[in-house]
């Protein structure tokens, strides 16, 4: 079967999600959007009523957020959301350049008139908030922003027939959004986005690969080169008692828990 990557999935909690699903997708909302801060604990007596669900059913989602490295598993302690670090992300940033470059060159040889036109729907969807800012000069509605940026970034690289490569650009696209978010609530990012996603895909569409890989990269260092110049702002607000240095690894177990439960 193939794979879908993360943030591609439905997300929405309805009747046939099961109970792990939807408090697995109420938990990851929340860690990304900043909710849950980096390094808070997630004492299960005390979780489990905030998502209406029982122990075991809380568990079994926080492990699935361990293997995407939004939760720390610490052992009888519990679980913790995961830390964050200026060297996570700069760790997160070049390896989604790698992985990302490389989908996005597969997607404009491979797209056809149909990824073509999704593009530029994406794009036309997103100009639209992108263009609507606050009075502090960042996006008056950063919720359909993050959205449809997602999609944006997603919709180009559909066109890549790598089913795992896409996986993991998801995975950690995510991690950046993660790091956005929380930066975005302190303080809004002073550049030009719209005008870099025009370039992005202006070069997508001309099938100037080279050019929009380039342009992707850039688009990717200088969001993360923004955020890590507040590190007064953003990497101080987390738990004293976070552990250092990112979110820790998944095992091969919590890996396979996944593979399962997906």
């Amino acid at each position: 079967m193939r794979k879908q990557p993360v943030s591609s999935q439905v997300q929405v909690e309805d009747a046939s999600m099961t109970l792990v699903e939807s408090a697995y997708w109420q938990i990851r909302r929340h860690v990304i959007e900043g909710v849950l801060l980096p390094g808070e604990q997630l004492r299960v007596e005390h979780v489990k009523d905030k998502y209406g669900v029982g122990a075991g059913t809380l568990r079994e989602a926080l492990t699935l957020l361990v293997a995407d490295a939004l939760v720390v598993a610490e052992g009888r302690k519990g679980f913790r959301v995961a830390p964050i670090s200026v060297e996570d992300l700069e760790d997160v940033t070049e390896n989604r350049v790698r992985l990302e470059t490389e989908a996005l060159r597969q997607s404009i040889q491979h797209g056809n008139d149909v990824w073509e036109s999704n593009v530029v729907a994406a794009f036309h969807r997103l100009s639209l908030v992108e263009q609507a800012p606050d009075k502090r000069g960042g996006v008056a509605d950063v919720d359909a922003y993050e959205e449809r940026n997602r999609i944006f970034h997603e919709t180009l690289l559909a066109a890549c027939p790598s089913h795992w490569l896409l996986y993991f650009t998801s995975i950690l696209y995510c991690q950046s959004e993660r790091y956005r978010r929380l930066a975005l609530a302190k303080s809004p990012l002073r550049r030009n986005v719209h005008a870099e996603h025009t370039a992005l895909v202006k070069a997508a569409l001309n099938r100037d690969a080279d050019k929009a890989c380039a342009l992707l990269t850039d688009h990717i260092r200088v969001m993360s080169e923004a955020i890590r110049l507040l590190p007064g702002k953003l990497f101080g607000k987390q738990s004293s008692r976070a552990p250092a240095g990112g979110a820790k690894k998944a095992t091969g177990k919590d890996r396979e828990t996944v593979r399962k439960a997906r």
